[in-house]
């Protein structure tokens, strides 16, 4: 069981633990953030309104174990960004399948909402796995790229629509 509560600077120096690489701060946040990640950034982050930023706990041990937002980019949708289990060996638990629930729940919970998507890189298998699992299609046409070091990334754009989520309902 896990709980999503709101992230807060208590939480900053956490979240900046976990990100030991340019690479893992790529993977984490696309081109949002410069490396090394700082509390300055993170004030900068969270100050914007279009984002519900989320930090998320075991709700047995009461640890804090990952990080996750949503954000809306146009009226009629939401976008789940920046989803991470922070400490390694949490990961590949289940973890993620029930924060997706959770956000997409949040996300839908608002009627004007019609669709949710997410960006994810094509080399992250264990995050798409777990986004088509929650019911994620791939966009066509949603695909970019990003150079980080000397390789290029390839974004991947995923989108859910309302009348495919269970329980949203069609409105």
């Amino acid at each position: 069981m896990i709980q999503i509560e709101p992230f807060t600077e208590e939480d900053f120096e956490r979240l900046i633990s976990w990100i030991d690489s340019r690479e893992s701060l790529v993977l984490f946040a696309g081109s949002l953030f410069e490396y090394p990640l700082t509390k300055e950034q993170l004030q900068e982050y969270v100050a914007k309104k279009e984002r519900k930023v989320f930090k998320i706990r075991e709700a047995e041990s009461q640890k804090v174990i990952g990080h996750a937002e949503i954000m809306k980019p146009g009226a009629h949708q939401k976008r789940l960004c920046r989803i991470l289990i922070g400490e390694k060996d949490l990961r590949g638990k289940g973890y993620c399948s029930r924060i997706i629930s959770l956000l997409l729940n949040m996300a839908f919970e608002d009627v004007e909402i019609q669709k949710v998507d997410l960006n994810v890189y094509d080399h992250n298998l264990p995050a798409i796995k777990c986004y088509e699992k929650a019911g994620f299609k791939r966009n066509p046409g949603g695909y970019k790229t990003m150079s980080v070091g000397e390789q290029e990334w390839l974004s991947l754009n995923m989108l859910m629509e309302r009348s495919s989520f269970p329980g949203a309902g069609e409105n």
